[in-house]
């Protein structure tokens, strides 16, 4: 990875910040995308000391803000030619329906919309930096619950569950759909699903329905199975393995099938709804591809 240009979102904790350590220790150039200056300049200084790696850097974002999101884009361009790998790995968890500065509904917003238009605006960094790579984190739950364009948003009947599994299922649509746009460039994407990792990620969702999630979370951790280096194997295999150079368009992992391929659920293969979605995206962002 070495001469590599990396970006990691949500890298100032969990499966991000472990994500963010390997690259670093592979030789690579890696900015710690966080929106928190404090716990994100730990997380850079933690990096850089464990690997000896100095090309480490902190550059603020919060996907919950469009404008936030441009300046970060902004500020990557003004001092990088090239970016050869986007991890989009930053995500949420809320009891309680809320909503981004630009008025869309919280999990929906950062998970899918943040990431949607930060991949997008990056795409001439990425093309430039090619072959290169987009590793898209999503879950094994993005089958739970299917898409609902007359409540996209979840303004009626919101469920913590509900929101987070349809918002991983967005970044499944949203990478086969990439792929598929970007057939014929050396840019490839693919999604990965971490397994049981005990992150901080559900730390305040305040909901029962997570309980048996990260119990099992927790129950796998204490056999050492679910620490966020092992929860974030899959992603970083995905953006650095070679034996995936133009490999494309694919979901891996699994709780205990780690960089193996595997079939999504059923409705991520409708190439009608991913389509809606990406025109829809398109609406809600104004971000669209070049």
């Amino acid at each position: 990875m070495e001469g590599k240009v990396c970006i990691v979102t949500g890298a100032n904790a969990g499966l991000g910040r472990a994500t963010a350590m390997a690259l670093a220790a592979k030789g690579a150039t890696v900015v710690v995308m966080s929106r928190d200056r404090e716990r994100g300049a730990a997380a850079r200084d933690e990096i850089r000391g464990r690997t000896g790696n100095d090309a480490v850097e902190l550059m603020l974002c919060d996907l919950a803000s469009l404008a936030s999101i441009r300046s970060f884009v902004e500020q990557f361009k003004a001092k990088y030619s090239q970016l050869h790998v986007l991890v989009n790995n930053a995500g949420v968890t809320l009891p309680k329906r809320a909503q981004t500065g630009d008025g869309f509904e919280m999990v929906f917003g950062v998970n899918h919309l943040g990431h949607f238009a930060l991949t997008l605006l990056l795409l001439d960094a990425l093309k430039a930096g090619q072959p290169s790579r987009i590793v898209n984190v999503s879950s094994f739950k993005h089958g739970q619950y299917p898409l609902d364009f007359n409540d996209l948003q979840l303004e009626r009947g919101y469920g913590m569950m509900k929101a987070y599994s349809r918002s991983k299922l967005c970044n499944v649509l949203f990478t086969y759909e990439l792929a598929r746009r970007l057939r014929g460039t050396k840019v490839t994407t693919n999604c990965v699903h971490p397994g049981g990792a005990a992150t901080s990620m559900g730390s305040n969702s305040g909901s029962i329905a997570m309980l048996p999630f990260i119990g099992l979370a927790l129950t796998l951790r204490a056999f050492g199975l679910a620490t966020p280096e092992w929860g974030a194997h899959t992603q970083i295999w995905a953006a650095s393995a070679p034996e995936l150079d133009g490999v494309s368009g694919k979901y891996f992992g699994g709780v205990f099938r780690k960089c193996q391929e595997e079939r999504s659920s059923p409705a991520t293969y409708d190439e009608a709804l991913a389509l809606k979605l990406w025109q829809e995206s398109e609406q809600l962002t104004g971000v669209s591809l070049p």
